[in-house]
């Protein structure tokens, strides 16, 4: 292994500031704002966010998905729900979701309960995802080992055939989950690392916003 000097290895922050009256008073409107953002500064794949889960043991887990939709309601993303995060958060509803944009030096925690969504957002979704992805799903027993890469290549082979000319049915164990916030938090790298940090606590049916120390 290498040895590498990492004291030295930062960035200096000094693109943007977040002040409160930049702020909406609603979480989700400067969500969808700083989103804009990226999609027009072109961060790579906007929509990806790493998802934290833990289960019913105790142990943290987090890996990254991809947004498919969201709206004052919630973030929507799907998977299959046999995989470790599936079990996890139906173990355990608690999730948080981090957005990182390195272009615009931010980044956006949402803290929230995850529930399912029902068949016919799970059926529309995955019959719009293109027919590979479709079958992939069959073919993959998601967070399980498998032997190597050519067992997993000949199933795929083996589903692609099987459902040759015609439609792939959507998988039982397959759908979505909706994350509706309970916690907002806004991050605006800063100079001299004094970051604006801006935080939305869901109170009842309000929206309470306050500025975090760095």
């Amino acid at each position: 292994m290498a040895n590498r000097d990492l004291n030295n290895m930062r960035e200096s922050y000094d693109a943007f500031s977040l002040l409160e009256h930049d702020c909406n008073s609603n979480p989700f409107k400067q969500f969808d704002k700083w989103f804009q953002h990226a999609i027009d500064a072109k961060e790579y794949e906007p929509n990806a966010m790493q998802l934290a889960t833990v289960g019913v043991d105790g142990q943290p887990s987090i890996r990254t998905v991809l947004l498919k939709s969201f709206d004052i309601n919630g973030f929507v993303f799907f998977t299959n729900y046999n995989s470790r995060k599936g079990q996890q958060i139906q173990e355990n509803a608690k999730v948080t979701l981090l957005f990182w944009y390195r272009e615009q030096q931010r980044q956006i925690r949402v803290e929230g309960i995850a529930t399912k969504t029902s068949l016919n957002e799970n059926d529309i979704y995955f019959h719009s995802r293109p027919r590979e992805s479709q079958i992939a799903a069959y073919v993959s027993k998601q967070s399980q080992v498998v032997e190597n890469r050519t067992v997993l290549d000949d199933l795929f082979t083996t589903k692609e055939i099987e459902f040759k000319n015609q439609e792939v049915p959507m998988l039982e164990n397959w759908g979505g989950f909706k994350v509706t916030p309970t916690l907002f938090e806004f991050w605006q790298g800063r100079v001299s690392r004094l970051h604006d940090r801006i935080q939305y606590t869901k109170i009842e049916d309000t929206w309470k916003m306050e500025r975090l120390m760095p």
